[in-house]
């Protein structure tokens, strides 16, 4: 980003994301409103769609192999739902260009839910969206908190690390928990 951009990490962190990121990933705040006068200050030769197009498209690795081992769950007629901690701008972008629409039943993201994960009122927004009950569902996560929140709020929870297939790691937590 300093290199491509011309744009201090340090100082994007310190001056956008430690005031605003809260506000804005749990929809109380547009990304724009609040980037845009932070740039005017420490870099006003970029605009935050600039920033946005950019953040957006280094940040979008997909995992194939997950996608593969979910796709083939799927097929087994499990519905896959998308729960991320995302605002409006980036969940659209992963929704609709990296068509992840194609890929999952539905998305339920932090800024349209009002708020996101490991807090408790998420899990119970998804449940409500979707209409199962708590012990129907399973959360697949990297972030050990999100799993044990899960797991509160009695959904199934398995913790998945990119290390292993997906169909490995839910095998063996049938055996200790429940998918």
């Amino acid at each position: 980003m300093e290199r491509d951009l011309g744009l201090s990490v340090a100082a994007l962190q310190a001056r956008f994301f430690a005031p605003h990121w809260d506000d804005i990933s749990n929809g109380r705040a547009a990304l724009h409103d609040r980037l845009a006068p932070v740039l005017t200050e420490i870099a006003p030769h970029l605009t935050s769609q600039a920033l946005a197009d950019y953040w957006f498209a280094k940040d979008a690795q997909l995992d194939d192999t997950l996608l593969a081992d979910l796709a083939a769950l799927r097929a087994t007629g499990v519905q896959l739902h998308l729960a991320t901690v995302q605002e409006h701008q980036r969940a659209a972008y992963l929704w609709d260009t990296l068509r992840l629409r194609d890929r999952f039943d539905a998305i339920h993201y932090s800024a349209d839910v009002g708020c996101g994960k490991p807090d408790p009122a998420f899990f119970a927004a998804v449940e409500a969206r979707t209409g199962f009950h708590a012990v129907d569902l399973t959360l697949i996560d990297d972030k050990p908190s999100n799993v044990e929140a899960a797991r509160a709020a009695g959904w199934g929870g398995v913790l998945w690390d990119g290390t292993q297939q997906l169909a490995d790691v839910l095998s063996r937590s049938a055996s200790s928990d429940r998918f």
